[in-house]
């Protein structure tokens, strides 16, 4: 095919295929998602190997969403002044050579500093690839084209445990950060050669930096990681420096939505808000980022605490929801130009929350199969609920305005599962300890099932421990009994609790504008 040709047939991206700028985009997105899971995975292994508690270790992943938020809104800025594809290059090889320092990390200050610079490297590789999948394709595609972008927002979190256990167990945590490194080089190679700046980019009047915004950012989103990372471990308020932090977080978020609102050339323009689309859209992803890592994060966690899974195993056992995604996302490519994406959306919703209501049904007795339909069809669900929002999200959006949308949308999305992962922490232990002293007030030193288990394990253990020990430790086995049913409760209540979220979201949908079908292409499409 010729060049004029090429130019004739794929006008939006200046003759090249659109689905090969999708690949292109679509790697250092699946890289950044996988990295994030994984590195949760590795933890303990990193806490162990730098010399440093657990508490010191889970500033590898606070210092990793620090840096990620406050370049996600920023990444318009950055796109318009250097031009977007040497942008989005420049940061997957920041990403890249970061990985390696992660891995290479000698002390926990290293490791530190390259999350810090990993994750200012990643903070714009979603919204960056995610706008110019969405210029490649016109209105009417653009369904099928999220659809296949999906596959690396929504596996990647589901392959992540998995592949960082493997790693973690049969080599060493350092390759669940140098795994990055070979896809980092292939999404170079792909960009650079497949991906180009329309010329609304190349021909943009960029104002000065926005110093102030930037700052105020930088305050905020810095106090809110810390505070959800630390405050459970502190008591939140009874901690006065969790006091401190939040009202620094008040002023310095009301600044900036301030400055951001009336400053003319802001780094963060609010005015999109405007849109009635973009405004339930950024509405829903945080309610959906909440949703979807509360169960990412704490299903994994119920099958090593509760029912005592090994990491590896458990991330096996969740791993078929990436089977669903898989499904899922041609699916509502083609049904997504045929059907109105509102009611997509809405059943995509009902479907995550009674599979979540589901796992709020678990008991003691699970098997690793028992919930494997359930967790499949989270999965296939997700590609309904994703692909539809992200879509409409942007619809009535001018292609001018894509890059500052998207920030804000994924910036919401990370904001919302931190602030999901945060209330699940926090009611784990709160609900534990609350089960716990409702469950000791039914079981009276009296009561005939207390004094049959306490006998029978008596008897069991006074042939292992000796007659003198073995009341002592009957009563302990009890008590670890009792805590894991309190535990065991605690999840459910979480699990329940996501349902309702899922179903409040599917009544929610319909507050979106319906997006016409074959609508002409947005201002500044060439």
């Amino acid at each position: 095919m010729t060049t004029a040709a090429a130019q004739t047939k794929y006008p939006l991206t200046q003759g090249v295929n659109p689905w090969l700028v999708t690949l292109s985009v679509m790697l250092p997105t699946f890289m950044e998602v996988l990295d994030t899971a994984i590195a949760s995975v590795a933890l303990p292994y990193i806490a162990g190997s730098l010399s440093a508690s657990n508490s010191e270790a889970t500033w590898v992943l606070t210092s990793y969403l620090v840096a990620n938020a406050v370049i996600l809104p920023a990444s318009n800025w950055f796109a318009r002044r250097f031009g977007r594809k040497r942008f989005l290059l420049t940061c997957v090889v920041i990403f890249t050579v970061a990985s390696f320092f992660c891995g290479a990390a000698p002390s926990l200050a290293v490791i530190l500093l390259a999350r810090i610079m990993q994750g200012a490297g990643g903070g714009a590789l979603q919204p960056l690839s995610q706008s110019i999948l969405l210029e490649s394709f016109p209105p009417a595609k653009r369904a099928a084209a999220m659809a296949a972008y999906a596959l690396g927002i929504v596996v990647a979190p589901v392959l992540g445990p998995t592949l960082g256990g493997w790693l973690t167990d049969t080599y060493s945590w350092r390759y669940a950060f140098y795994i990055n490194i070979p896809v980092g080089i292939l999404a170079v190679m792909m960009i650079s050669r497949f991906v180009h700046d329309p010329p609304y980019i190349r021909q943009a009047k960029v104002s000065a930096f926005d110093n102030i915004g930037f700052g105020l950012l930088i305050v905020w989103t810095g106090c809110l990681q810390v505070v959800l990372d630390k405050g459970q471990e502190d008591d939140w308020f009874g901690a006065i420096w969790v006091r401190w932090a939040v009202a620094v977080l008040v002023v310095s978020l009301a600044l900036w939505i301030w400055h951001s609102w009336t400053h003319p050339k802001g780094l963060v323009d609010l005015h999109a808000l405007k849109d009635r689309n973009l405004r339930m859209g950024c509405f829903m992803i945080a309610m959906l980022g909440m949703a979807i890592y509360i169960t990412i994060a704490m299903l994994p966690l119920f099958y090593q605490e509760v029912l005592g899974y090994t990491a590896y195993s458990a991330g096996w056992v969740v791993g078929p929801r990436g089977i669903g995604s898989f499904i899922g996302s041609p699916v509502i490519g083609y049904l997504g130009s045929r059907i109105d994406l509102r009611k997509l959306l809405c059943g995509g919703f009902v479907g995550f929350g009674i599979c979540s209501y589901i796992f709020g049904t678990v008991d003691l007795g699970i098997g690793p199969y028992t919930l494997l339909m359930p967790i499949i069809f989270t999965g296939f669900t997700l590609s309904f609920v994703f692909v539809p929002m992200a879509t409409m999200t942007v619809s009535t959006i001018p292609n001018q305005e894509m890059g500052n949308a998207t920030g804000l949308f994924n910036m919401l999305r990370n904001i919302g599962g931190s602030v999901g992962i945060s209330i699940a922490t926090t009611s784990l232990v709160r609900r534990a300890a609350l089960h716990q002293n409702d469950l000791s007030a039914k079981l009276a030193p009296s009561a005939a099932m207390l004094q049959q288990r306490s006998v029978a394990l008596t008897a069991y253990l006074g042939h292992q421990v000796g007659p003198h020990n073995a009341r002592g430790g009957a009563f302990g086995l009890l008590y670890g009994l009792l805590q894991q049913q309190a535990t065991l409760l605690s999840y459910v209540d979480i699990f329940r609790w996501t349902a309702v979220l899922a179903f409040f979201c599917a009544a929610a949908t319909w507050l979106f504008k319906k997006q016409p079908k074959h609508a002409a292409p947005p201002p500044g499409v060439h």
